[in-house]
């Protein structure tokens, strides 16, 4: 039994939080898979499931999101039944929460869209080196400024949501 009794609150609250991001951003994940592509050119998205990745980085920390992000990695291609996809999520997902990680100590809260924007022009470049490796061709790369194009705009509107997000949500209560 632990000496301090806020602990096993404070884990379960942990836990259940990390839980319900993970199935919002699950479900948020799904639900933008059945929208019809918003231009036609393969592999453009909005990415917001990665709201919800942010929101956790910027409200909880680094170890709740990377949580979050690879429980939903796992589940959606689980789910989705697409091997292949697994490895184009996990590159283009980690290398996007490395990079806003990396920058989360030198934005403030006023900032968040500029991490979703670095994040979306990372996710694009995990997406290529994993494409690249694949098809080993280096051909590949020069899609890279067409998915970089995107990125910053829809990057912009995902951290433009996280932000807001952050602002307005005061949740969940303090974690330690």
């Amino acid at each position: 039994m632990s000496k301090d009794p806020r602990k096993p609150i404070s884990l379960t609250l942990r836990l259940t939080t990390d839980a319900m991001l993970t199935a919002l951003a699950l479900g948020i994940y799904f639900l933008e898979a059945q929208l019809p592509p918003l231009v036609p050119v393969p592999g453009v998205k909005l990415g917001l499931s990665n709201i919800v990745t942010l929101f956790a980085l910027f409200r909880l920390g680094p170890a709740d999101a990377a949580a979050v992000l690879l429980a939903r990695v796992l589940l959606a291609s689980l789910f989705g039944g697409q091997a292949v996809s697994l490895l184009f999520s996990l590159c283009g997902g980690v290398l996007c929460f490395l990079v806003t990680w990396l920058t989360r100590r030198l934005l403030s809260g006023k900032q968040i869209w500029i991490a979703g924007i670095l994040g979306a022009l990372a996710h694009n470049t995990g997406q290529i080196l994993a494409a690249r490796f694949l098809i080993r061709q280096n051909a590949i790369f020069a899609y890279l400024p067409v998915l970089a194009v995107s990125a910053v705009l829809t990057g912009l509107f995902t951290g433009i949501c996280a932000q807001e997000a952050v602002r307005r949500l005061r949740f969940p209560p303090r974690l330690s």
